[in-house]
């Protein structure tokens, strides 16, 4: 079944949107965005879950006109997600049709609409969703970690982060250029990195081996020092560590 996002910032128009799509016995799920910004906040979520968890989402349900980024911006970043979802355009408008189908949408959908015609575009999204070649369930693009600036998705090179330190079930990924909050557990990005040289030091810090500019031992306390700063290593971590960097090329 489907599991579907629609997005309109005219409420009337949205509920009656969820309404049509909750009627549809092929949609499994639908939730309600009012503007772009919320929409890419939870998108950044189904991305995080990944194809396969319990926030992915495979079709959009999108208005064009609205404040701010409109339905064609909106779009356009979601291109540029790994596993991007399914797009259905819905809208008062017949000028943007060529461009709505330049971004691949799935059908463009005039309002008011009708259950028939809404019917219609669920029908092609769930044949392009079952005709999608299956991904196993893991990070949709191990190179990139969405982050969210400004309400705009962007994609940070896991090779730039430095080190990520925990803040309760989030954590702050640090680059030479900044940090960034993402909502997912440490010990989650410690399992999914492993085998891209991050490596467990403390509780609270996972660091990327590459990025270790020094091991400095003081009266007994072993820390490393990235870039500029100085993170403690645990007595726990401390002999993986060694052996890890007497072995790094």
């Amino acid at each position: 079944m489907l599991r579907a996002l629609a997005v309109d910032d005219e409420r009337p128009s949205l509920e009656e949107l969820l309404y049509l799509l909750h009627a549809d016995p092929r949609i499994g799920s639908a939730e309600g965005a009012g503007d772009a910004t919320e929409a890419l906040r939870r998108m950044n979520r189904a991305l995080e879950s990944g194809p396969g968890g319990p926030e992915a989402i495979d079709v959009v349900f999108l208005d064009i006109q609205m404040p701010g980024l409109d339905g064609l911006d909106l779009a356009r970043l979601l291109t540029g997600f790994a596993r991007p979802p399914l797009v259905v355009f819905v809208t008062a408008h017949e000028d943007f049709a060529v461009h709505a189908f330049d971004l691949k949408a799935v059908d463009y959908v005039l309002k008011p609409v009708r259950k028939e015609r809404l019917s219609e575009a669920v029908r092609r999204a769930e044949e392009l969703r079952d005709a999608a070649p299956r991904i196993p369930v893991h990070e949709p693009d191990p190179d990139h970690m969405p982050v969210e600036l400004g309400g705009v998705t962007r994609f940070v090179a896991v090779e730039d982060i430095t080190h990520v330190e925990a803040q309760g079930d989030y954590a702050r990924l640090h680059t030479v250029k900044g940090s960034h909050l993402v909502r997912i557990p440490l010990s989650t990005l410690e399992e999914r990195w492993r085998t891209r040289g991050f490596v467990r030091i403390h509780r609270r810090h996972l660091v990327a081996l590459r990025h270790i500019g020094e091991l400095r031992l003081d009266a007994g306390t072993v820390s490393v020092l990235i870039g500029s700063e100085e993170l403690q290593v645990s007595r726990r971590h401390t002999r993986e560590l060694r052996d890890l960097l007497m072995r790094r090329p």
